[in-house]
């Protein structure tokens, strides 16, 4: 029997499989050309980062075991994103790929295909992104991505933190 393949012949969300917790995976991954998601284009977090993902995807160079979540894979950063700015993934992604336009002329490219959110708006969009996985549906998630890189439950509290630490900007219990 064949997987079903989403638009971009990639499995669907239930034929995906996720690496067993039992196993621990290398950290940390680094990837040249991979921005924090805590980082800012005009404000607005993690809107670079998935612009770098776009084009280190199209250059051969994000990690095969990543193509899954890319995009518009609901519940994932990226889908957050565009739902948010209410843009198509797609349309982004061809935009950002032309090469001609700056992350900050890009955003502006997102705002006129979709909508401009207020100060207030990107204000609380950066709070419950920087905040995801600290007490909330996000929590079982982000402590299931510890165990798979070998550490324990509260080793970070954000899933922000998580990446930053499973990409090598981030060392285990720093702050503490």
């Amino acid at each position: 029997m064949m997987a079903e393949k989403d638009g971009r012949g990639l499995p669907t969300p239930r034929e995906r499989v996720f690496f067993p917790v039992s196993m621990p995976l290398p950290y940390p991954t680094i990837i040249p050309g991979l921005r924090s998601p805590a980082a800012e284009v005009n404000g607005l977090v993690y809107f670079g980062r998935m612009l770098d993902k776009i084009r280190l995807a199209a250059a051969g160079k994000l990690p095969e075991g990543w193509q899954p979540m890319r995009g518009p894979v609901k519940g994932a950063f990226d889908w957050r994103c565009c739902e948010f700015l209410q843009i198509d993934y797609t349309a982004l992604e061809a935009e950002t790929l032309k090469g001609d336009k700056s992350d900050e002329e890009l955003l502006e490219w997102a705002f006129a295909q979709g909508r401009r959110p207020s100060e207030m708006e990107i204000e609380t969009w950066n709070a419950f992104m920087l905040k995801r996985g600290w007490r909330d549906a996000g929590t079982q998630r982000l402590n299931e991505r510890l165990a798979e890189i070998g550490l324990p439950s509260g080793t970070v509290l954000t899933m922000f933190e998580f990446i930053d630490l499973d990409e090598g900007r981030l060392k285990p219990n720093a702050d503490k």
